[in-house]
């Protein structure tokens, strides 16, 4: 038999329940893209949110990207522009993110490649350049990005390889 209180229970649960859904496993490194691309696709910001500050490095990167992201801006010169001049979640200067798939081409128990190909309102775009790639490694119970790696225009690039070679100049 239901009961009320039985009933008021379900109610509050089925109302808090797509709450939870909608969080992304920390301990799941195709959860977290997933999570990045909705938020990029609905229009609530394009990927630049993933790197817009410390804090938004912190959540996203790796300690060792995040390391190294800080040596190339302290290694900027005041009032230029540092090494990352473009959004590398959407591999654009205006994003453009209608849908996306996401293809875990690596899983390890530390480290995976996962792959996750663009799809925007314009078709202007060649094949190449709206596929992202993202090595991702596990620190203490998440999954962070350790790099991301594209290509423009048929150049490949990667952002550790853009810090990096930042801090040779």
């Amino acid at each position: 038999m239901l009961t009320r209180r039985t009933l008021v229970a379900a109610a509050l649960f089925a109302g808090i329940a797509p709450a939870f859904a909608e969080t992304p496993a920390a301990s799941d490194p195709v959860a977290v893209l997933t999570a990045i691309y909705t938020r990029a696709a609905k229009g609530k910001g394009d990927g630049g949110f993933v790197i817009e500050n410390r804090a938004a490095k912190a959540k996203y990167l790796s300690k060792g990207l995040v390391a190294l992201w800080a040596k190339a801006d302290a290694h900027t010169p005041k009032g230029d522009v540092g090494p990352v001049d473009f959004d590398p979640v959407t591999n654009s200067q205006e994003p453009d993110v209608k849908s996306f798939k996401i293809d875990a081409a690596r899983m390890e128990a530390d480290k995976a490649t996962i792959a996750v190909t663009i799809t925007g309102h314009r078709s202007d775009r060649k094949p190449a350049d709206q596929i992202v790639r993202y090595d991702v490694v596990r620190e203490a119970s998440s999954w962070k990005i350790d790099d991301i790696k594209g290509s423009s225009g048929g150049e490949a690039w990667s952002i550790r390889k853009m810090l990096t070679d930042s801090l040779k100049s």
